[in-house]
């Protein structure tokens, strides 16, 4: 596979703001449906949720709200790449061979992947875009793992106690 040959194309990591107005927006219902389940007027959430808008921004416990309201993806990541973390949501995947298999062609992909991004390493120059995906790749994988690892574990639990 070629440094040019990619993966389906990852969702960029956004800066927080933004992923806070995607999130909003993307929320089922809209930021209309999202102001009435945090029973927030309308205008205020629009206003705090504009990327632009540098008056007002979301408190502490607004944002809290808006990050379990929506479970938005992009939102969590653009959380946890500041600190370097990958979040994960424990839902566990079934530990079928299929489920297994798809784990396998994931990591397969992504070690193509990888292997591809020998020119980078070789000169150690690494383009924005080169890292963006191999981070996205990255944090794919892990939580493919920790799924199966988790779906295992409770078909073991449940085995254990049936």
């Amino acid at each position: 596979m070629s440094r040019n040959a990619k993966l389906p194309a990852p969702e960029p990591v956004l800066s927080l703001r933004k992923a806070l107005y995607r999130a909003g927006h993307s929320y089922r219902g809209g930021v209309t449906a999202l102001a009435l389940d945090m029973v927030i007027d309308y205008d205020t959430l629009q206003k705090k949720l504009k990327h632009d808008f540098e008056q007002r921004w979301l408190d502490p416990d607004e944002l809290e709200e808006v990050i379990r309201l929506t479970a938005s993806p992009v939102l969590l990541d653009a959380l946890m790449r500041p600190a370097g973390m990958v979040w994960y949501k424990p839902e566990a995947a079934a530990p079928t061979k299929q489920a297994l298999l798809a784990v396998s062609k994931l990591l397969h992909e992504t070690g193509l992947f990888v292997s591809s991004m020998h020119e980078g390493a070789a000169d150690n120059v690494w383009e924005q875009h080169e890292v963006a995906e191999l981070e996205k790749h990255g944090a794919d994988v892990i939580r493919a793992v920790l799924g199966i690892m988790a779906g295992a574990r409770q078909a073991m639990e449940g085995h254990e106690h049936g």
